[in-house]
Formats: C-alpha cells, structure tokens, sequence
C-alpha cells in the first residue's frame, strides 16, 4: 500500500489530471498541491489548511471526501478542530412578589369579566341525515375510460465493461451518475432520456454498448477520453454497422 500522498497521484493521473487543472480549480498553489502528494505536510500553512487543502483535492477529483479526510488524520495525526464561540447566558430577572400578586389579579378579573359576558350556551342542533340517493333500474353504470397506452421508449442504455482497472465518468442529462475507477471485469449500466456525457482514464480499458449495440473502440490504451457525448442522432456514429451479406445487402 503507498502512502496517502500516493493514493491522491494515483487516483490523479488514473483520471488524466494535471495539478495545474487542480489549482485552476481549487486555487490551490501547485506547489502546495506538489507538497500534498508527496507528504511533505511540514511544508504547507499550519492550522487546518492542510486538511482543507486534501478535502478540495478529493471534491475537484470526485473521491469520497469523508474518506480522504479520515485517510490524511490517519497518515498525518489529527488537527485542533475549529473552535466554536460559547453561547451567550441569557439573562433572566426575577419578578418580586409584589408584581407576581398583581399579575394573578389581574388574570382572575379578566376571567370574571369574560365569563359574564359570554352568552348562554345554546344546544347544537342535531345534524339532519340525508336520504340516501335512489338508483332506478335504467340507469347504467358505464366503465371508466381505459388509459391510453404509454409511449415507446425512446431512451438510451449504456453498458460499459471495464477490461482493465479504469476511471470512468458518466452524466446523463446532466447528473452525474458515476465517477470512479472501475476493477478489471465490473460492469455498470446507466439510462438516459437524452444525452449520455462519457469520461474515461483508460480508453482501450473500456467496451461500452449502447442500445444493446457493441460502440466503436474509444481509443487505445492508456488514453485519456473526454467529454464523448452519446444522442440519439450521433449513435449511429458510434456504434458498429451491420456487417454486409454476400449478395451485397445490409442486415
């Protein structure tokens, strides 16, 4: 195992990331980024910068950020929390006993006043109940109207199969659905109703499908794809064409 310096460059360049495009992000100094991978901890401002400096690192990558977190307190020892200001005590005057005695005099006469001037209490009337509605024999009890059948599906299905270790990311219509690396073997499926954004760290790593059709090779291995934005009106572009039969015609 590396140490936590390590794991954070790995999981970098697993998704094709530069430090520049990180300080870009974060605004954190590359050199500060630089003295996070390569543990040099005594090299970044004191206090709780260099945890926050790890925490920004895992949000801009996409890694679970309560886990890095808990991974750098491990590699590096705990900080001083933040401190919170106390409370302020809330002041409380006592009322003397001579306001305490007017006060409940004062609620007394206000229920004496009240109660004789309140009317006599008038019996509810009984609610009256209504006759049951009468059906005759001609009426007819017509069936309520079928529901109109649903649409076709017109979505599409991404499946991806990952032949090697490999990051991949994936947004649908504009979620992100995933963003991770993939063991050797695992395979994801993801639905979208309009557009499929697909991001890869390996892409001779990765087979995909779309619409239970095999896609043409994303690119070699080792290559870093961006940003392959999968429709309805490209996938055929993207997807391998029915081979030619003898006689010349398509499948």
């Amino acid at each position: 195992m590396g140490s936590f310096g390590d794991k954070l460059k790995r999981e970098r360049e697993l998704r094709g990331v530069s430090l520049r495009e990180i300080a870009d992000g974060t605004k954190i100094s590359v050199r500060f980024l630089q003295a996070l991978e390569d543990d040099k901890v005594g090299s970044l401002p004191g206090g709780l910068f260099p945890r926050a400096f790890a925490k920004q690192y895992a949000m801009f990558l996409g890694l679970d950020v309560e886990r890095t977190v808990a991974d750098f307190v491990a590699a590096h020892g705990e900080l001083a929390p933040e401190r919170k200001p106390a409370p302020m005590p809330v002041r409380r005057t006592p009322l003397s006993l001579g306001h305490a005695f007017l006060a409940v005099i004062a609620v007394v006469a206000l229920f004496l006043t009240l109660r004789r001037a309140a009317p006599d209490a008038q019996p509810e009337p009984t609610a009256t109940p209504l006759a049951a509605p009468v059906v005759l024999a001609t009426d007819r009890v017509y069936p309520a109207p079928a529901s109109a059948p649903e649409a076709p599906s017109d979505s599409l299905v991404l499946t991806m199969t990952a032949q090697a270790d490999c990051w991949v990311e994936v947004r649908a219509d504009g979620n992100t659905l995933v963003n991770r690396v993939l063991a050797q073997g695992e395979s994801q499926t993801f639905e979208a109703r309009g557009e499929l954004v697909l991001s890869v760290g390996n892409a001779g790593g990765l087979s995909i499908r779309v619409n239970d059709r095999p896609a043409l090779p994303l690119g070699r291995s080792g290559e870093v794809r961006k940003n392959i934005v999968i429709t309805r009106q490209n996938l055929p572009e993207l997807v391998e064409q029915d081979a030619a039969k003898p006689d010349g015609r398509s499948s």
